[in-house]
């Protein structure tokens, strides 16, 4: 969505970071989930255990302490779950994703960019789905839009109502282990949404490569907000 994204861009200087970051000190590392990363092979991809072990020794050899990475990325690790295959054999699975990952160690503290109210959440505890999942609603400038956390902790829902207000800065969330995140490696997948419909806890985070521009023109890329890209 082009008006929200100008109005995200008119506004970067207000948000508050989403993932603690010591600028000067800190470091990220910049991940490829496409075919053209060949170390990564289906091998680690389809054993979460190997999977991390993958991802922390990028972050361990590049002394990063966050991975980032994959909005507009056209993946093919979403082979390893049926939650992205087709409905109709033989028709186009999903696999271009559509949020901003942030891969760390489970425990990683996430906190609201700006203020906002819980819209829904939910459990989605398919294998390869979001798990934990929480969507904020925004107001900013009369503009309404949405942002949603996926591969949290499955504690952090608790304490939620529907409603509930949350605080610019508040900390609301935690990345997730494995099994509580829809058993992917420990990361934040972070998303930005315009027009979210009738969607309840959950909204596409992969689309098929087809429809991309559609689902791009309604999910902007979310370091407008999380600013983080600036640091590579």
């Amino acid at each position: 969505m082009a008006d929200l994204r100008n109005l995200l861009l008119n506004h970067r200087d207000d948000f508050h970071p989403v993932v603690p970051f010591m600028e000067g000190f800190d470091k990220l590392h910049e991940f490829d989930m496409t075919a053209a990363n060949t170390a990564l092979t289906e091998n680690i991809v389809l054993d979460v255990d190997r999977y991390s072990g993958y991802i922390l020794s990028q972050l361990t050899l590049f002394n990063a302490r966050y991975g980032i990475g994959g909005y507009g990325e056209h993946r093919t690790v979403y082979g390893r779950s049926s939650v992205f295959d087709p409905e109709v054999p033989g028709e186009e699975p999903r696999r271009f994703h559509l949020g901003l990952d942030i891969w760390g160690e489970a425990g990683t503290a996430v906190t609201a960019p700006l203020p906002g109210r819980v819209h829904s959440f939910a459990f989605n505890d398919r294998y390869g789905d979001y798990g934990a999942t929480i969507i904020l609603s925004h107001q900013l400038e009369n503009n309404l839009f949405y942002s949603l956390y996926g591969h949290l902790s499955l504690a952090d829902l608790e304490p939620l109502q529907i409603g509930m207000d949350i605080e610019k800065g508040a900390l609301f969330a935690h990345f997730g282990e494995p099994a509580e995140n829809g058993h992917w490696p420990p990361h934040l997948h972070l998303q930005l949404i315009g027009d979210i419909g009738d969607a309840w806890g959950d909204y596409p985070g992969v689309c098929r490569y087809s429809e991309r521009e559609v689902y791009l023109s309604n999910s902007p890329d979310p370091d407008l907000v999380a600013r983080l890209y600036r640091y590579l």
